[in-house]
């Protein structure tokens, strides 16, 4: 009895693997990408950097799974793409294209205006640094272990950050804290008196401050006295390579 011959493969743009293949292999990209040129920095903690690329490689395999099965010589090539999934991957692959082509941008005061304020307090800490060689997160921290701002009257400050509006009063100098990445971030700041040396300068702008420790009114509905930024001397930075801080 005679065979039926083999039905013919399909044309390239109507195989359904060669699709999903041409996808994986874009969000593959973009995850090892963002490996290796520092924007996975702006986004998640250094510690998490390595599942990225390990997804990366894990999406990269896949793709060359599906991109095989896509050659009519394997068998393959076979499957028709239906049109409501063509039109999912191209969105898909016009995503991560994107994503290759504009790298995230994040305005950290933006940011920092709408998440709620950090307000895990060290209840005592192990080792307490120099004045000058705190750093913005380090005085934060210091200031809820021992609340009594009598203590740091006059200390040397060093410390860098950006600019962070905060309605009722002048901006603070802040960071962004972060668990895993930028979606549980919370802001953590020191009120600067910017008028010692003129305006204050514009949100979001990074800065390095160095200075004195002083007392101030709290503002309301605070009460009593609270520690303050005096600047010596205020100079405009580049955004760290590293802008997230645990």
């Amino acid at each position: 009895m005679a065979m039926a011959p083999p039905a013919p493969a399909l044309p390239p743009l109507q195989r359904g693997a060669l699709w999903r293949g041409t996808a994986l292999a874009l969000w593959s990209l973009v995850l090892l990408r963002s490996s290796v040129d520092g924007r996975l920095d702006l986004l998640l903690r250094a510690a998490f950097h390595p599942l990225v690329a390990f997804a990366g490689v894990a999406l990269a395999a896949l793709a060359l799974a599906q991109l095989a099965q896509a050659l009519p010589r394997s068998g393959g090539g076979r499957e028709r793409v239906r049109a409501g999934d063509r039109a999912v991957l191209l969105v898909t692959a016009l995503i991560s294209a994107a994503m290759l082509l504009w790298p995230p941008a994040p305005s950290f005061a933006d940011l920092a205006s709408q998440r709620p304020r950090d307000q895990t307090a060290e209840e005592e800490l192990g080792f307490v640094l120099p004045p000058s060689q705190r750093s913005l997160t380090d005085w934060v921290r210091l200031l809820r272990a021992q609340p009594d701002p009598q203590l740091f009257v006059g200390d040397p400050v060093r410390i860098s950050g950006f600019v962070l509006p905060v309605p009722g009063e002048p901006p603070q100098l802040a960071r962004l804290l972060v668990r895993c990445c930028l979606a549980d971030a919370a802001p953590v700041g020191l009120p600067v008196r910017w008028a010692a040396l003129g305006p204050a300068p514009p949100a979001d702008q990074w800065l390095a401050v160095e200075g004195l420790m002083a007392l101030e009114k709290a503002p309301p509905p605070g009460a009593g006295e609270r520690l303050v930024v005096v600047p010596q001397r205020i100079r405009p930075i580049p955004r760290p390579a590293r802008p997230l801080e645990p």
